[in-house]
């Protein structure tokens, strides 16, 4: 089993040196091949020239992608897994705060039969108000939402076997959602405290800005969980609660009529019955609609609505591969 490093670099010059000697360092306690891909995502300071350095010190073990501005730490770990290498992808951040060290046991629990080793920051070392508090509130939304119970989806720090990072692509702030993402094509998760340090040098980059991110890209995470192969559930399902909420109306409208004689079109209720059933219409027609854009989606790409684990072949059926 190979073992690739993923990491974003963004104005880390002070770390990026001590983050690749303990790298190094740690990487000595396993027996497993293994590379980092370093991504400068458009630094403005000296980071990118420090990385050269470092490759050229150690051409063996690292590989340096340089992106022609500063695209955002989703999109960096994106291009990061496009070119690493390894049976088993690792994330992490540059600013030191993540502990290299944890990196063999994680790749211990891989090795133990999980698909995804997920970082929990347990003594998290971050301003309580701006960071630890958000991100507590962020971690339950996400856990409920998408039915993935973990502790710390904000962690970097995780590994995952590379085939369950295959079929999805990473956009806006998605990357703490990739394990949400495993388990929907069946990953095996764990989640393991790691050890977490307070940030030497450079500023933080996250602030409370990056939580309202999450909440919407929740929303996207949700659907493309839950409703991206039968899209009609969703739109369908809203148009029949919209469709019966205004035969109710009508029917409450109907019954006021004949027992008290008030007009049914004088009624604010009969505008707004006229209106569900139309929005309710509209809505089942959008998902009929989504339903034959998947169905081109996946027939135009021969891409399958399931994923396989493994495959046991027959002795007959090994014999014919051969």
């Amino acid at each position: 089993m190979s073992l690739s490093l993923v990491i974003p670099v963004y104005n880390e010059a002070e770390n990026v040196k001590p983050l690749h000697q303990a790298i190094q360092q740690a990487m000595s306690k396993v027996s497993e091949t293994w590379d980092v891909v370093y991504v400068d995502d458009g630094s403005s300071d000296d980071s990118l020239k420090l990385l050269e350095q470092i490759h050229v010190e150690d051409p063996e073990h690292t590989i340096v992608v340089a992106l022609r501005r500063n695209f955002g730490q989703t999109a960096a770990i994106a291009a990061g897994i496009d070119y690493a290498k390894g049976d088993v992808i690792c994330l992490l951040d540059a600013d030191l705060q993540n502990d290299p060290d944890d990196i063999p046991m994680m790749l211990g629990k891989v090795n133990e039969g999980y698909d995804v080793v997920s970082g929990w920051r347990i003594n998290r070392q971050d301003k309580f108000v701006t960071r630890t508090l958000p991100s507590r509130a962020a971690n339950y939304l996400i856990s409920e939402v998408t039915g993935v119970h973990l502790h710390d989806y904000g962690c970097t720090l995780k590994a995952y076997r590379r085939e369950v990072l295959t079929g999805f692509r990473l956009y806006g702030e998605m990357h703490r959602f990739i394990p949400a993402y495993a388990y929907s094509v069946g990953a095996k998760i764990t989640e393991v405290p790691v050890k977490h340090h307070p940030r030497r040098f450079g500023k933080t980059k996250y602030g409370l800005n990056r939580t309202i991110k999450v909440i919407l890209d929740l929303f996207t995470v949700k659907f493309l969980i839950s409703y991206s192969n039968k899209p009609i559930y969703l739109f369908g399902g809203t148009g029949m609660i919209l469709i019966f909420i205004s035969l109710l109306t009508m029917l409450f409208l109907l019954v006021r009529r004949l027992g008290f004689q008030i007009s049914v079109f004088s009624s604010p209720l009969f505008i707004l019955s006229i209106l569900f059933m139309i929005l309710g219409f509209q809505s089942i027609l959008m998902g009929l609609i989504a339903e034959m854009l998947v169905r081109t989606y996946h027939e135009s790409q021969s891409k399958t609505t399931y994923t396989i684990r493994y495959v046991r072949l027959s002795t007959t059926e090994r014999l014919n591969k051969t």
